[in-house]
């Protein structure tokens, strides 16, 4: 099937200026926001607003700072997106009129964020200070900051990893220094209530909820294993799932550390990346007991599951990183092997999983495919491009 590159342009922005008049907007500028989403532009400091249903590309918002590892929450209408930056910048881009809202340097050293599941609060996690802070999801103004703090008189400050957002305003997140998982209820932002989880096990460097929030799972990178809770118990303990899955083998080197972040579960199974191996674990959501490995490319980064649970989608760390493979969920094998381009950072499917689109930093494009042929259906011109972020994940728990 043939393919176009295409290269960003103002596309709607006469139907922008409209609104940006306060004028009721004519009827053929009017637009939903379901089918955007945006590409970061990691070296440019920029993100590129993209229509998923025409595959094409909107127009562009700079000045967002370092853009390295960084992530993206959309407001519930999909309208704005909140862009984390590595230099502790957030930002509020509104998508319809491709400019910047608010923006705040809130740490100095950041790594992605949540949104409330009422859409009113942004919470931000942080390297440096650790902790996380919380915003007020119109205005960007602090409502809460949660120090994490740990050791001898809570003198020192955990990273913060693996935030997700939990139902009634509350979110979960880990301590990558202190070996815990927090759950915090911000109910009322002036008075948030945090409750420690400790000795979760070592070293936690993500997590993930499942899509109904009863359960959050962190990896553990100093020890084999996952660290788990079940959100739905009165009183949340951690139970340690997937115990030395490595036992008896000798790890590879970490090239890059894998992301739990986002749903990896089809069906009743969770689909993990293996630390420092070439597999993928799959685990039973019912007795949380491992099932499978799954022999893949080389080390997973992202492992991905279609949203109607189908396949998988997995890509890797260097040196495999040109390579994406697809795991077929009823078989448990891997049935395709893509090479989309050179340096492959993220995935993003549509709504559905009709297509997924890849970034190829290296080959300044990002590639769109049709998850059931893997055909290319079309290749976008866009500069260095890494994390890619759909508005669909507005309505997604733990996006």
């Amino acid at each position: 099937m043939a393919s176009s590159v295409v290269a960003a342009s103002p596309l709607w922005a006469s139907g922008c200026a409209a609104l940006a008049d306060g004028a009721a907007p004519a009827a053929d500028t009017l637009r939903g926001t379901g089918d955007l989403g945006v590409v970061i532009q990691r070296a440019r400091g920029a993100i590129t607003v993209v229509n998923t249903s025409q595959r094409s590309l909107l127009g562009e918002v700079g000045g967002l700072g370092d853009l390295s590892h960084a992530s993206v929450v959309f407001s519930r209408d999909g309208r704005y997106a909140y862009v984390f930056g590595r230099d502790g910048g957030l930002t509020q881009v509104d998508l319809l009129r491709e400019r910047t809202v608010h923006r705040v340097m809130q740490a100095g050293n950041s790594i992605g964020g949540a949104i409330s599941a009422d859409g009113t609060l942004v919470a931000a996690q942080n390297y440096v200070p650790g902790g996380v802070k919380v915003f007020d999801a119109k205005t960007l103004d602090l409502l809460a900051d949660l120090p994490a703090t740990y050791g001898k008189g809570n003198d020192q400050r955990s990273r913060v990893v693996g935030l997700v957002d939990l139902p009634q305003r509350r979110f979960a997140y880990s301590l990558f220094d202190a070996d815990a998982i927090c759950v915090a209820d911000c109910a009322d932002p002036a008075h948030p209530r945090v409750h420690t989880l400790e000795g979760i096990g070592r070293q936690p460097y993500d997590a993930l909820v499942t899509p109904d929030g009863r359960y959050y799972i962190a990896g553990l990178f100093g020890e084999d294993g996952l660290a788990m809770v079940d959100l739905w118990e009165p009183k949340p303990v951690v139970r340690r799932i997937l115990a030395g899955y490595g036992r008896g083998q000798q790890p590879l080197p970490v090239y890059k550390m894998p992301h739990l972040r986002g749903w990896a579960v089809a069906g009743r199974h969770a689909y993990l990346p293996a630390i420092g191996r070439h597999e993928v674990l799959v685990v039973d959501t019912t007795t949380w007991q491992e099932v499978g490995r799954i022999p893949v490319a080389g080390q997973p980064v992202f492992v991905m599951a279609r949203p109607d649970g189908r396949q998988v989608w997995v890509n890797f760390a260097v040196p495999d990183y040109d390579q994406v493979q697809v795991i077929d969920t009823l078989s448990q094998r891997v049935v395709d092997t893509l090479r989309p381009g050179k340096a492959v950072l993220h995935m993003e499917f549509t709504p559905r999983g009709d297509t997924v689109w890849i970034s190829c930093r290296d080959d300044h494009l990002v590639r769109v495919i049709d998850t059931a042929t893997r055909q290319t259906l079309a290749t976008l011109a866009v500069d260095a491009p890494s994390g890619i972020f759909f508005t669909a994940r507005a309505q997604r728990m733990g996006f």
